[in-house]
């Protein structure tokens, strides 16, 4: 059995809803059991209150430790100026213990994003979160163009080869597309059936 992680941070509920999407996929995997967790917020309440974000989110807060006991990890992150949120940084800030023990090597990491708009900084979220996992001895897995979905060009649509992703609209008015979703269980289905190979 192979167990994974599909570990967030969502401000309005876009990746929160692409989490799902990849757990659904993972699951679908036999064998696999999928934990959904999130990262801490770190913004100040009146912040928070501010811009309206999503504090109903029902999946449990995450600690740095918990990590290694899974054997995939699906990161999904907002985009903030071409890279990961914040809150997720910090997060990750807090696994030098991790790194020092080597907890994390040989594991399956992957990630997904979101940006509010179609040149957002997607891919440069994903590939620059790669370093992390890299560090830490992590297997990168990503989406690949076997899912038909990354060349549709019938509609604005997120997905790339390094990991799904979503638009939000820059006023978050716009919710995970059908073809987004698809992608997303897909990725959750990817790294699953990987994992279970490497458990085994």
């Amino acid at each position: 059995m192979a167990k994974i992680l599909v570990l967030y941070y969502s401000t309005w509920g876009h990746i929160e809803t692409m989490a799902g999407a990849i757990a659904e996929g993972a699951k679908g995997v036999a064998g696999s059991e999928v934990t959904i967790k999130r990262v801490p917020e770190t913004m100040p309440e009146e912040t928070i209150k501010a811009i309206h974000a999503k504090t109903d989110q029902a999946a449990p807060i995450a600690k740095p430790e918990e990590l290694a006991e899974y054997d995939a990890i699906i990161f999904g992150t907002p985009t903030r100026f071409g890279n990961m949120c914040g809150q997720m940084r910090n997060f990750l800030d807090q696994t030098g213990a991790l790194w020092t023990k080597g907890s994390l090597i040989g594991k399956v990491g992957s990630v997904f994003a979101s940006t509010a708009t179609q040149h957002g900084g997607q891919e440069t979220t994903i590939t620059s979160f790669h370093t992390t996992l890299l560090h830490q001895g992590m297997v990168i897995v990503g989406l690949p163009y076997s899912n038909p979905g990354l060349t549709n060009m019938d509609e604005i649509t997120g997905g790339t080869p390094y990991g799904a992703t979503t638009l939000s609209k820059g006023d978050g008015s716009r919710m995970p597309s059908a073809n987004e979703l698809t992608l997303a269980r897909a990725q959750g289905k990817h790294v699953a059936e990987i994992a279970a190979k490497l458990a085994r």
